[in-house]
Formats: C-alpha cells, structure tokens, sequence
C-alpha cells in the first residue's frame, strides 16, 4: 500500500475518476514531449522515458492507481491499436530497399541476430527464472516482447504485450523498465562508440569527419526538436488519418477471426495438430493483420500515404500514452525483485544483436555509422534512430534511419509472435 492510500484510504485519484486521470495523463505526456524537445538532458534520456518515470513515480507515492478502465480499456485496447497503422503509413518497402541501401543489410542481419539473443537468453535464464518464482511461460513472453521492441519499437512491445494477456501487469512494467534503463546505457555507449579509436581504426567513417571538419550540425535544437519540427497539417489530414487507423483496425479484426478458432487450448498431439495450432495462432493475431494491411496500404498506395499528413505525430503521441499507461502499475518491490534477470535477458538480446550489427558492417565494409545508427534502429525504434543521427549532425542519415526503424514496426510483430510460439508463452 502507498504513503497516500495509507493516510486517505485510497488514491488522490480514484480508479473511477476517468477525466482526473486523464488530465493526469496527457499533462505528464505534454510536459516529457516538452522537455524532451527543451533540454538536451532531457533529448538524450528521451521523451518516451520521461513519461514512464512520471507515471511510475505517481504511482508508487499513490496519487494514482496502477490500473483502471482508462488504461485497461482505452489506452491499451484502442489507442495503441489504432497508433500501428498511422506509424506504419510511412513504411513503404520500395522506398525503404531504394533508399536505406547499406543500412537496411545491417538492420536485417541486426535483426536475426535480435532473434537469436531472444533464445539465447531465454534458454539460459530459464532455471534461475522458474528457481525465482517465476514462470516458464512469462520468460517466453518476456522474450516475445523484447524481441519485438529490440527489432521494431515500444508499439511492438505493447502489441506482443496485449497478445499473451499481459498488459497492466507488474511482470510487464518491470521488463518496461529493465528494457528502458538498458536502452538509455546502450544509447550513451552507441554514441560514445562514434569517438573511439578502436571502432574508428576498424571501420570507415566518412560521416563522424565530415562533422569534425564543420560540414554539417544541428545548431542549439535538441535531437528532438530538431526532428520534429513543425509541419503543414490540416483538419482533413486529421480526419483522414484517425478514418484509415480506425478501419484497419476493424479490418483486422475480423480477418484474425477467421484463424482464431483453429488454436488449441493444450498442447499439439501430431504434426497436423501442431500446423493448425501455428496457423490459429499467427494468422489469428490482430495486430499480424494489422501489420500486413498497413505494409500493404504504404507500399501499393504510397502517394495517397504521403498526403496523408501528421500520421507520425498522431501515431508517436499515442505511444507517449501507451507509455505513460506502462509506467503507471510498475510497483518498485516488483521491479526490484524480478527486473534483475530480466536486465540480464535484456542484455543479452542487446549485446547479440550489436555483435551481429558491427560484425555485419565489419565484413561487408560498410561504415562505422551505418552500424551504429541500424543497431540504434533496431534497440530502440526510428524515432530513436533518426535522433542519434541529428544529434551527431549525420544528417544524411535521418531519413534511411527513420525507413529502417519503420520496417522494423513490420517485422517485429511478426518475430515477436513466433518467437512467442515456439517459445511456449
């Protein structure tokens, strides 16, 4: 129980109280974007953290509640649904193969690498996490979820989240804030990586001169800032964009229905059985619809997509919810008591996946930059990707930063999803 349920019996505001914490909700998402865009303290830890830690903080002293209809049923059942598809219209494949060149070949192969941390890890945890208490079932949800945030971004996390039945939950709010803490070190290395002999004595790096000789920079803005500056958006854009989401989503859901019903409720008897329980489980899935409708729509129907203006914007402020929801039900003693060998799944996932990028771009002579922004893409998301690209002033590489992380949205779900399978979560 917290300090303030303590004294007043419950929390200065109730479950019940759906507008008091919405109000809550989007000042604090206001008040992290702001940051975020203000200081550069605040760029590098990033706005998504910022927002956490307020919810968590509020949370835990108990001047909010760690679940109610607000986060259950709105932010976690429509608002995160409906963000995919806007972040995805950016995702057009023949843009993304034309355009990202050399990091879209460390990306992929950064991405495997994603996928063999996942079972790595969770192949050598397994007997410390079931001696802990836990479950074999949650570490193989765990690492469904790390896998599809370390390949895509924290909207794949939430989707594989929601998929195994554990949004809200403590168990999901500490592998959030081992995911994040490891994150935010793993982005101060990457950087620090750019200024090191030994990385710079092994791979070409055209791009780190080129801003040591003064050619390029960002000025005073924030990486933030600098990224999203203020674009042309109109009522009509808003509306059509929330229109598409709104579709999609209705689209993938009942497309998923079809496929549920074949999933079984126990374990597969014969090969047959095991096929059909695959199929029911993967073509079931929501946001595997999803996914392939939004891929679809940005590829074939790529000029209709560009007009489509603030979709990014309408789709990243979703997530900053979602976010804010993640935080809110984190209760430190689980976080302290189950986040240490989740950091230590999540560390191993981390450090594959940037073996596999820096030996990828070691052996096909890429640069030095191509591999720290695509493991960038991959750990983090494009939005985190783009930024480390302003903020060192590699400004070339912010758009080829931001195709990459958006395919990774793509692809996320669907690794998370077998791994998720295979895995038994």
């Amino acid at each position: 129980m917290t300090l303030l349920e303590k004294l007043m019996g419950h929390t200065l505001i109730q479950a019940d109280d759906t507008w008091g914490l919405l109000g809550v909700m989007c000042v604090s998402v206001a008040l992290a974007i702001w940051l975020e865009q203000k200081y550069n303290w605040a760029s590098r830890v990033s706005g998504c953290i910022i927002a956490l830690v307020l919810a968590m903080a509020m949370a835990n002293i108990g001047v909010i509640p760690t679940s109610c209809v607000l986060y259950d049923d709105i932010v976690w059942g429509m608002v995160v649904p409906l963000g995919i598809p806007l972040l995805l219209l950016e995702c057009n494949l023949k843009k993304i193969w034309r355009d990202a060149g050399r990091m879209l070949a460390v990306f992929l192969i950064g991405a495997l690498g994603t996928l063999f941390g996942a079972f790595l890890a969770f192949f050598v945890l397994r007997g410390a996490y079931t001696a802990s208490g836990g479950s074999v079932r949650e570490l193989a949800a765990v690492a469904s979820m790390m896998t599809g945030t370390y390949i895509g971004g924290s909207v794949n996390l939430s989707a594989m989240a929601l998929q195994h039945g554990l949004q809200g939950t403590d168990l999901t709010a500490a592998a959030i804030v081992a995911d994040n803490l490891l994150m935010a070190l793993y982005f101060f290395a990457l950087a620090a990586f750019a200024g090191m002999r030994f990385f710079r004595d092994r791979f070409p790096h055209p791009h780190i001169a080129a801003v040591e000789r003064g050619a390029s920079g960002q000025g005073t803005r924030t990486q933030a800032a600098a990224f999203w500056s203020r674009k042309d958006i109109s009522l009509k854009d808003i509306a059509m964009n929330l229109a598409y989401a709104v579709v999609v989503v209705l689209a993938s859901n009942l497309i998923a229905g079809i496929f549920s019903p074949l999933a079984l409720d126990g374990m597969a008897g014969n090969f047959r059985e095991a096929l059909t329980d695959f199929v029911g489980k993967f073509f079931g899935s929501q946001y595997v619809w999803i996914t392939t409708i939004s891929v679809v729509t940005a590829t074939c129907f790529d000029r209709q997509a560009e007009r489509m203006h603030g979709s990014q914007e309408i789709g990243t402020y979703m997530i900053y919810l979602f976010l804010f929801v993640i935080g809110a039900p984190a209760n430190i003693f689980t976080v302290l008591t189950k986040s240490p060998l989740l950091l230590v799944l999540t560390s191993i996932m981390v450090l594959v996946n940037m073996v596999f990028c820096f030996g990828a771009a070691k052996v096909l002579h890429f640069d030095l930059e191509d591999a720290i922004i695509a493991s960038n893409a991959n750990i983090g998301g494009p939005t985190t990707a783009a930024g480390m690209a302003i903020a060192q002033g590699w400004s070339k590489l912010a758009g080829p930063a931001m195709l990459v992380g958006v395919l990774g949205y793509v692809i996320g779900n669907y690794a998370g999803t077998l791994v998720g399978i295979l895995l038994g979560a």
